[in-house]
């Protein structure tokens, strides 16, 4: 029976739908930023959905949901799962497919009278996005106890509200501790959010590694002056010292081997189109499957953010705001998803993941691995974002065998 057992396609894509309802936008996309009313409604859904299922359902201080289906004997859980809160305009799969794809193979088994002996577990993640609140990743970082709760709570989005005050305002968390937690390996379903899998026609992305992230925040301090009165060796403009950054995070790109390096964010004081800018902030996004390549990009970057200030006059600080190292996925977890693959019938090929996920935060406790399927146009984090029903099938009938042979 197992080997024949397939999920219902129909039924995975309409729990999507329902969930792409909560914070939904009116183009399409969706909007359900962490410890946000949408984002609670949205666990809320998942919470109902596991307990329908017969799932014992536990919810940790963070607000990581935890639901688990008995195996024939007690021990470590096969886990699975990954996150429902997104960032500002946001497509219906990143994070979601992880979890409803989960529930679809909790339900799968159901339906089957399949006993499994090993408990099976599906998590959904607080706060993967890191959107509102830095770290992205939270959940799983408080999950596998990388992060104090305290730590945690004490973060504040930019309109001064808390992690702890949101938590508290929309009764988000509860008082278990997941930190002790056994888990005998993790599988996260996702889509591949990149154009690798579509350009290859292959089906499934049998993922073996997720590339470093380094998140660093520059704040900058010049002078305000007249645009038009004050002559250019005259001035110190934090609005030019964030534009060399700019520049500079591209030129890193081609010259370091594997590098990505990202301006997502800038914001200029007082903001006037007359006036030299004198505060300037600016984030940059590194990211690299090399860890010393990844640092190698750091201390490049902040060596000519550093020159680049005192040329012109401006005082500079930065924070390292997450810094997750690069990680390799379990060769026995990753063997099981290439052969679940297989069997089935799907092309499949291996790939590094150039997004960070929860994954990877389990990874360097856990055995762990990651299944892609591909993203239309390799468009993700935007409202168009699209996978067909047809890949997002075979994404969970993998991770369904994959479990299976997880779990026992």
């Amino acid at each position: 029976m197992p080997a024949r057992l397939r999920v219902n396609a129909a039924r995975l894509q309409h729990h999507l739908d329902q969930l792409a309802r909560i914070g939904a936008l009116p183009n399409g996309g969706v909007c359900r930023l962490a410890f946000s009313a949408e984002d609670k409604q949205g666990r809320d859904y998942i919470e109902a959905r596991m307990r329908s299922l017969g799932l014992a359902v536990q919810i940790d201080r963070i607000g990581n949901i935890l639901g688990t289906r008995r195996g024939a004997r007690t021990g470590p859980l096969v886990l699975a799962g990954s996150h429902v809160d997104t960032v500002g305009t946001a497509g219906r799969f990143d994070g979601s497919v992880g979890v409803i794809g989960a529930l679809e193979v909790i339900e799968t088994l159901n339906d089957a009278v399949v006993s499994t002996g090993h408990p099976i577990g599906v998590i959904a993640f607080a706060n993967e996005e890191g959107a509102r609140f830095v770290p992205d990743m939270m959940g799983s970082l408080v999950f596998r106890g990388d992060l104090q709760l305290g730590d945690a709570r004490s973060r504040v989005d930019r309109d001064g509200v808390s992690v702890g005050e949101a938590i508290d305002r929309t009764g988000y968390a509860s008082t278990n501790d997941f930190t002790d937690v056994d888990v005998r390996a993790y599988l996260e379903l996702h889509i591949e959010q990149g154009p690798i899998l579509e350009n290859a026609n292959m089906t499934i992305g049998v993922v073996e590694a997720v590339q470093g992230l380094t998140w660093i925040t520059f704040t900058l301090t010049g002078a305000t002056a007249h645009a038009g009165a004050t002559p250019i060796d005259m001035r110190r403009d934090a609005g030019y010292v964030a534009a060399a950054i700019v520049q500079y995070a591209r030129t890193l790109s081609h010259e370091i081997e594997g590098q990505r390096a990202t301006v997502g964010s800038l914001s200029l004081s007082p903001n006037i189109v007359n006036v030299v800018a004198e505060h300037a902030r600016v984030t940059v996004d590194l990211r690299n499957p090399d860890a010393d390549r990844l640092t190698m990009a750091e201390e490049h970057l902040l060596r000519f953010v550093a020159a680049t200030a005192l040329a012109e006059r401006v005082t500079v600080s930065h924070t390292v705001d997450v810094r997750v190292p690069p990680v390799r996925f379990d060769p026995l977890v990753v063997g099981h998803v290439q052969d679940a693959a297989a069997a089935l019938g799907y092309r499949s090929m291996r790939l590094v993941s150039g997004a960070g996920h929860d994954a990877q935060i389990l990874a360097r406790k856990f055995p762990a691995a990651m299944i892609f399927v591909p993203s239309r146009g390799g468009i993700s984090h935007n409202v168009t974002e699209f996978t067909s029903t047809t890949d997002l099938e075979a994404g969970a009938n993998v991770l369904l065998h994959a479990l299976l042979a997880l779990a026992e």
